[in-house]
């Protein structure tokens, strides 16, 4: 098959400003569906789901987030499979990328958006259902998105520059959804509106502006040019039992298991961070500074990219990745004293936020290139090995893993705000950070299994022969 020309610079730009797009609204709901609607009493929010809790830590609404990854596990592998085996005239992978867009920018938006203004089973019937259309058509959109990492790179070096760029986009997504409590501000006092509308129309503005940038890969991006791809016969079963008997890929998922998991905790917990923690007398500052503090993060993270760029070309991707996770650990460990007396005779609670989000910045950076790239090398040496091509397969399993991590670190976030979320009642938001300090430790511990040397080794002379 002949050699397919590379991605030009611009049509990568096309490609991770749709990352840009689906990391908006998925970060719309790791940070904010918590916080709105199980908000602290400093919030100015109303309950609009009951507040009770099962079996001591369970409330409902990490139950429903359990209960929309859950659903998770049958439509990644499912899409991943549908995409590996199309034989569309445009690709296998663009045609999903336009269909799953608009739905998922809109599904999301009505997550916010319950019929009933006190809590409600209506309320909770209502959320259930738009999460699952909403993880629908999020993963017709993000599991094909992926696979084209591994056939748009044509080479490791190509793969880990396009991973690079679209976790600079990614970054920039958490960056405008942490911007809904500035925005609701703004709206809030500009039109007089009420809290909860005010945030409402703010998540409503950040999905329509989402939306957009998720159609700019399948306006600009012709798959069939720049891909070298033959669709998969492999049966669904097959295809993802063949993943799972892939060692390195095991080792790979556990810890990004772990790694999502210990994120998705940090990421649900900053606005509680912030407004309970260290600002409990000032909410209002709280809320408009977790909106800085991102953008602080992501701007830090942007400083080592290039480094984290050039020293996976030097040493290996493995060592970077293992050496992250444990110093993230790290990192979580310092929640549990924020807004302590001692720790805030010697910090102010302003210089306490900025320098957890600066030390989280750092392993951040490398974890938002590497692994990405780091699969797309374990999907190709499969490939050549076995001469199916079934990137969708690898990514979908991935994906399922991530968005199972997420739900773990969403259910223990949720599930510990039952031990304490208030001022002066904070003790679950505290113990956040040491259950994220195990999951990161466990992720490096695990990764050091991975044979990142002689996988290449294998890959160069696979490729070689070809």
């Amino acid at each position: 098959m002949a050699q397919k020309p590379s991605l030009p610079g611009r049509l990568q730009l096309a490609y991770a400003l749709g990352q840009l797009g689906w990391s908006t609204l998925a970060n719309i709901i790791g940070i904010q569906l918590v916080y709105f609607y199980i908000p602290p009493e400093n919030a100015g929010l109303p309950y609009l789901v009951t507040q009770a809790t099962f079996l001591v830590v369970l409330n409902a609404i990490s139950l429903i987030a359990a209960s929309g990854r859950l659903w998770d596990a049958i439509t990644d592998p499912l899409i991943a499979w549908l995409s590996d085996r199309s034989k569309h005239p445009k690709g296998r992978r663009i045609p999903f990328l336009k269909y799953g867009s608009l739905p998922a920018a809109l599904f999301c938006a009505l997550m916010f958006l319950p019929p009933d203004s006190q809590p409600t089973v209506l309320n909770i019937v209502w959320l259930v259902s738009m999460q699952t259309l909403f993880y629908l058509f999020l993963t017709v959109y993000v599991t094909p998105f992926f696979a084209l990492i591994a056939e748009l790179g044509h080479t490791a070096t190509e793969r880990l520059n396009l991973s690079t760029w679209i976790s600079i986009t990614y970054a920039l997504g958490i960056i405008v959804a942490a911007q809904t409590p500035a925005i609701a501000s703004a709206l809030q006092s500009g039109f007089a509106l009420p809290a909860a509308a005010s945030f409402q129309l703010a998540i409503a503005i950040l999905c329509a502006l989402a939306f957009l940038f998720m159609l700019l890969p399948p306006l600009f991006i012709d798959e069939k040019k720049y891909c070298a791809a033959v669709p998969s016969e492999v049966p669904i079963v097959a295809a993802l039992a063949k993943t799972f008997r892939n060692q390195n890929f095991i080792y790979y998922v556990i810890a990004d298991f772990a790694y999502f998991a210990a994120l998705s905790i940090i990421m649900t917990g900053l606005l509680y961070y912030t407004t309970v923690l260290l600002f409990p007398n000032d909410a209002e500052h709280g809320k408009q500074i977790t909106g800085v503090l991102l953008a602080v993060m992501v701007v830090v993270s942007f400083v080592f990219y290039p480094i984290v760029n050039l020293l996976a070309k030097k040493i290996g991707k493995k060592p970077l990745v293992v050496g992250a996770l444990i110093f993230y650990g790290l990192v979580f460990l310092c929640v549990y004293i924020l807004g302590k007396p001692l720790l805030t005779a010697l910090f102010s609670p302003d210089l306490q936020a900025y320098l957890l989000i600066i030390l989280a910045s750092i392993p951040i950076s490398f974890l938002g290139i590497l692994p990405n790239a780091i699969l797309a090398d374990i999907a190709e040496n499969d490939a050549l090995k076995s001469g199916i091509r079934q990137e969708g397969m690898y990514f979908a399993a991935r994906t399922l893993m991530q968005k199972l991590g997420q739900t773990f670190g969403i259910m223990t976030f949720a599930g510990l705000t039952t031990l304490g979320k208030d001022p002066g009642n904070d003790l679950g938001i505290r113990l956040s950070g040491v259950v994220g300090f195990l999951l990161a430790v466990v992720a490096g511990i695990v990764f050091i299994k991975y044979r990142e040397k002689e996988l290449l080794a294998e890959t160069a002379r696979l490729e070689g022969k070809n």
